[in-house]
């Protein structure tokens, strides 16, 4: 039996290996994936105690909810799922922008609760910050809708620490999501000292970044045309050749712990004070099971700092 953990400064209880729901419906990132892959996913979740799922408006858009929505309902698990989601995207003559104001997120929060067809959200993101909107302003909105139950807790995602240090101006922000993983640790220099001193858990995103440190890939992989990967700086020719070097050193240690690359590396994170929980993604359903199996890796202290040295020169 997994040990579950809360997550700071909410009443959220949840195995720390969660799922981050990209793939879910998000055929605009991976042009391959079907509804039916995303829902098999989702009921291997289910199967194996994977009961933290993390999803947005915009993976979709609006399907990923959709899916989660209909597969809750079917299996009649809601109440055995913590659900995080988020929004920011909007419209403005047409063309995209972000939106935080107290009225957009209030109308986001109900849309998203038709969405996953539930009457709470477990944990309510702004997914990027707006130009124009006091962010506590906005997060007073959401405190609002947190008191009256359609809400469980509060997160931000994408702030500046600024941005960040507004929004928690009244001390409602429970949790903050934002890229961390071993090829980049900057949120050690500028957020995370404050979500440590103010309670605030820190969710990394992109903990694997985008498979690059699971130990899958090597210099003649390739992807589908229109793969997100392709677009991003750490794939590109010298760069993906320096990182898949380092992620093979890996190997070894996972070799000894009887894991694979991707469960030292999510492991790693799990040792990490700020971190109470992860969201890998998921694909297929042998990735949740690979995924869920992190828990059972042990590591030393000097092991975790070995694993990040090993990085720091990338």
């Amino acid at each position: 039996m997994t040990n579950k953990v809360t997550i700071r400064s909410t009443t959220l209880t949840v195995n720390p290996v969660g799922l981050g729901t990209n793939a879910v419906g998000g055929q605009k990132y991976y042009p391959n994936i079907t509804d039916d892959d995303g829902r098999k996913v989702l009921k291997a979740a289910l199967e194996n105690g994977v009961d933290f799922w993390d999803t947005a408006y915009t993976y979709g858009p609006k399907r990923s909810e959709e899916i989660i929505g209909e597969v809750l309902q079917e299996t009649g698990k809601r109440n055995d799922i913590i659900l995080a989601t988020k929004a920011a995207h909007d419209t403005k003559n047409g063309k995209p922008i972000f939106n935080n104001s107290p009225e957009f997120l209030s109308q986001s929060v109900d849309e998203a609760l038709q969405r996953l067809q539930t009457d709470y959200i477990d944990l309510f993101y702004i997914h990027y910050p707006d130009e124009d909107t006091p962010k506590d302003e906005a997060v007073g909105a959401l405190q609002q809708l947190k008191e009256i139950g359609k809400i469980r807790a509060i997160g931000v995602s994408n702030f500046s620490l600024e941005q960040l240090k507004e929004a928690n101006k009244d001390g409602y922000v429970n949790v903050y999501q934002g890229k961390f993983n071993l090829l980049d640790r900057s949120a050690e220099q500028s957020i995370i000292p404050y979500t440590l001193e103010h309670h605030i858990s820190f969710v990394p995103y992109f903990p694997l970044a985008s498979g690059l440190l699971a130990g899958r890939y090597n210099e003649y992989t390739t992807f589908d045309k229109g793969d997100l990967r392709l677009r991003q700086p750490d794939f590109q020719a010298e760069r993906f050749r320096q990182i898949l070097h380092v992620v093979e050193k890996l190997r070894t240690l996972a070799n000894e712990k009887k894991c694979t690359v991707a469960q030292l590396v999510l492991a790693t994170y799990l040792h990490h004070e700020a971190i109470d929980v992860i969201i890998p993604g998921a694909k297929h359903p042998a990735q949740i099971v690979q995924n869920v199996k992190t828990n059972d890796v042990t590591l030393m202290k000097e092991e975790v700092a070995n694993i990040y040295r090993l990085f720091h020169h990338l």
